[in-house]
C-alpha cells in the first residue's frame, strides 16, 4: 500500500459521492483523517465546512441535511473523535436524517496493542446506523476503483432511501498520510458524468375509490420527511374534507381553515374532550410533543391509522390498527382526485370555535409583556415564509407547539426531536444556515446554548449569519413543571441547575452581535436588524422560571373558562 493508492481510492469515493448528489461535508482536524479530509476538500463539487471539534461537526452536518433533504458527509480522525459523533448519529437515525459518516481508523495491526488514539471503531454506532462497512484502501487496482465507486453509490442511496438515516464507513489508513507526488488523472468513472450505480424507486400511486366521507375524523400531523411539500397539501385537504387538523408546527401543516392551533390547551379540558370524541384518527409523521395530545390518543378506542412513506413504529401506546406505507402527497392527491364528501355535521366548526376562544383567552392572558410563550407566538407572526425557525428541545419546542399561530404561509420549522436531546442545537442551526436557503432563526433556552456554546464558533470561522433568540431563565425551566420541583434546595441545585452566565460575554468571544430585548418592540426590532445583517446575532430575553410556571397555569385556566362559555 502507498499513499497514492489510498488517495486514488478516496478521490474516486469523493467523486462518486459528488456524482450521486453530495454537496456538503463537514471536517474536523486530526492526523489519521488527513487523506479523507484532503480528498473531500479537493473535490470541487463538495462544499467542505471546517470545525474544531467533532460534536459540532456532526450536528452541523445534521442541520445541513435537515435543511436540504440530501445526505451530508462528516469525517473525523480515529479514537474518541469518532465517539464524539455518536450523539449526532443517534439523532439522525431517530429523526430519519441522511448522513454519511466517514471515520478514519488505525490499520488492523495497530488495534488492541496499545497504539495511541485507537479504539474499537467496528460498528461503533451499533444499531443507530442503517449500514456499516469497513473500506479497504490498500491497492488502487481497476477492480478496487470500480468497487469503491459502487460502494459510494450504495452509501449515498442507502442514507437517502426511505426511511432516511446515517450510514457509517470506517476507513483504516496506514502511513504515509500525505502524498509525495501528484496523482495521475482519474478516468475510472463513467464518461457521461453519471453515478456508477443509479437507484430508481418509482413512487406508488395509491388508488382510492370514491365517494369517500370523513365523518368526525381528526388528522394529527407531526414532523415527517416530506413536511415542506406535504404541509400545504395537508392543510388544503383537511379544509376541503372538513377534518380538524392538529398539526405540530414542524409538520408545515399548521395552516388553512381546518388547522387547530391550541389543541394542547383544549385537550387539557375534560369537558371539551368529552364532547369531541372522533370516530377515526389519521396520524401523519412523528407524534407531536404535546403530552395531553398523546394521552388523548392513547385513551381513544377508535380506529387509528398512520400514513407515511416508510414503515415507522410511532405507537408507544399500541393503539394504531393500520399502517399505510405510501408517500403522503401521493395519498392526498389520490384522495383529492376522487369524489370527496365533506363533513357537514358541524364537527370542524366546533373545533374551530373552541380554538378561537382559546386564541382570545391566550392573547388576553399574555398581553404585551415579554414572556417565553409570547416569544414563541410572535416569532410565528414576524418571520417570513422563506425563513427557517430552528427550535431547541425542552421548553422552547413545547411552547412553539402550544402558542404558534395558524398561518397561511408559515416559516419552516426544524428541531432535533429524533432523540429529543438538547445537545448540538446551535451547531445544527448553523448547519441549516450554511446549507439551506433563506434566513435562519434559532429559538433556544440558556441550558441548550451553554451545552453547545462551542457551536457559536461557526459564526466567525465559517462566516455564517444566524439569529439566535435566547430565552434565559438561568436554568432548566421545564423541570418546574415536574413533580421533582417540590424537592427544595436539591431540586434547585441539581435539576434546575442555575448557572449565572452572562451571555453577552459569549457573544463577544465568538464574534456575534448582542442585544438585550426587554419589550416586544425591542425584540422585534432586534430580530429585524439581525435578519438584514450578514453577521450572526444573539438576542437575549430574560425570564423567571417561577413566573413562567405561573403564567402557563393562568393560561390553562383562562382557556378552560373561555371554552366552557363558547
Amino acid at each position: 500500500m502507498t499513499a497514492s493508492d489510498s488517495y486514488l481510492l478516496l478521490r474516486a469515493l469523493c467523486d462518486e459521492l459528488a456524482r450521486c448528489g453530495l454537496k456538503h461535508a463537514c471536517t474536523s482536524p486530526g492526523s489519521r483523517c488527513t487523506p479523507i479530509v484532503l480528498s473531500l476538500v479537493r473535490e470541487p463539487r463538495i462544499r467542505c465546512w471546517s470545525h474544531l471539534d467533532e460534536r459540532c461537526a456532526g450536528f452541523f452536518a445534521l442541520g445541513a441535511a435537515k435543511a436540504t433533504g440530501r445526505p451530508v458527509a462528516v469525517t473525523c480522525t480515529s479514537g474518541t473523535a469518532a465517539a464524539n459523533l455518536a450523539p449526532a448519529v443517534i439523532e439522525a437515525f431517530h429523526a430519519r436524517v441522511p448522513l454519511i459518516v466517514l471515520t478514519a481508523d488505525r490499520p488492523p495491526e495497530l488495534r488492541d496493542v496499545g497504539a495511541g488514539q485507537t479504539i474499537d471503531q467496528l460498528k461503533l454506532y451499533g444499531d443507530a446506523v442503517k449500514w456499516f462497512y469497513e473500506v479497504g484502501v490498500e491497492r488502487a487496482t481497476p477492480e478496487a476503483l470500480r468497487f469503491v465507486r459502487m460502494l459510494a453509490c450504495r452509501a449515498y442511496f442507502t442514507a437517502a432511501g426511505q426511511p432516511a438515516g446515517p450510514v457509517h464507513l470506517n476507513l483504516p489508513l496506514r502511513e504515509p498520510l500525505v502524498l509525495e507526488q501528484p496523482l495521475p488523472e482519474d478516468h475510472s468513472g463513467r464518461a457521461d458524468g453519471e453515478p456508477w450505480v443509479r437507484v430508481d424507486v418509482p413512487e406508488p400511486t395509491p388508488s382510492i375509490a370514491g365517494p369517500h366521507r370523513f365523518d368526525r375524523a381528526v388528522i394529527v400531523a407531526g414532523a415527517e420527511p416530506e413536511s415542506e411539500t406535504t404541509g400545504p397539501l395537508l392543510g388544503a385537504f383537511a379544509a376541503a374534507a372538513g377534518i380538524p387538523l392538529l398539526a405540530d408546527p414542524m409538520s408545515g401543516a399548521r395552516r388553512g381553515e381546518a388547522a387547530i392551533a391550541h389543541y394542547d390547551a383544549l385537550l387539557r379540558d375534560p369537558g371539551f374532550v368529552g364532547e369531541h370524541r372522533p370516530r377515526f384518527v389519521f396520524r401523519i409523521g412523528d407524534l407531536p410533543t404535546s403530552k395531553p395530545l398523546r394521552a388523548w390518543l392513547a385513551g381513544l378506542e377508535v380506529p387509528q391509522i398512520t400514513i407515511g412513506p416508510s414503515l415507522r413504529w410511532r405507537d408507544p401506546d399500541a393503539v394504531v390498527g393500520l399502517h399505510t406505507v405510501t408517500p403522503v402527497r401521493a395519498l392526498l392527491a389520490a384522495a383529492s382526485g376522487g369524489q370527496m364528501v365533506a363533513d357537514q355535521s358541524g364537527w370542524l366548526q366546533s373545533w374551530r370555535a373552541a380554538d378561537a376562544a382559546a386564541t382570545s383567552a391566550i392573547a388576553a392572558t399574555l398581553g404585551e409583556r415579554l414572556s417565553e410563550p409570547l416569544v414563541a407566538a410572535k416569532l410565528g407572526e414576524w418571520l417570513p415564509a422563506r425563513a427557517t425557525l430552528y427550535v431547541a428541545s425542552s421548553m422552547p419546542v413545547r411552547d412553539l407547539e402550544s402558542f404558534f399561530p395558524v398561518l397561511q404561509a408559515p416559516p419552516r420549522v426544524l428541531s432535533n426531536r429524533g432523540a429529543n436531546g438538547i445537545d448540538g442545537t446551535v451547531s445544527s442551526a448553523f448547519g441549516a444556515a450554511g446549507a439551506g436557503e433563506g434566513p435562519v432563526v434559532l429559538l433556544t433556552g440558556d441550558v441548550a446554548l451553554a451545552h453547545d456554546i462551542g457551536g457559536l464558533l461557526a459564526a466567525r470561522r465559517l462566516g455564517l449569519s444566524l439569529t439566535l433568540v435566547l430565552l434565559n431563565n438561568d436554568g432548566g425551566g421545564i423541570f418546574h413543571f415536574l413533580p421533582v420541583a417540590g424537592e427544595g434546595e436539591a431540586f434547585e441545585e441539581h435539576v434546575a441547575t442555575p448557572h449565572g452566565l452572562e451571555f453577552s460575554h459569549a457573544a463577544a468571544l465568538f464574534g456575534c452581535g448582542y442585544e438585550l430585548a426587554q419589550t416586544v418592540d425591542q425584540l422585534r426590532g432586534a430580530i429585524e436588524r439581525s435578519l438584514e445583517s450578514p453577521l450572526s446575532s444573539l438576542i437575549e430575553v430574560r425570564t423567571d422560571r417561577e413566573q413562567n410556571l405561573e403564567l402557563h397555569r393562568r393560561i390553562g385556566e383562562a382557556v378552560q373558562a373561555a371554552v366552557s362559555r363558547s
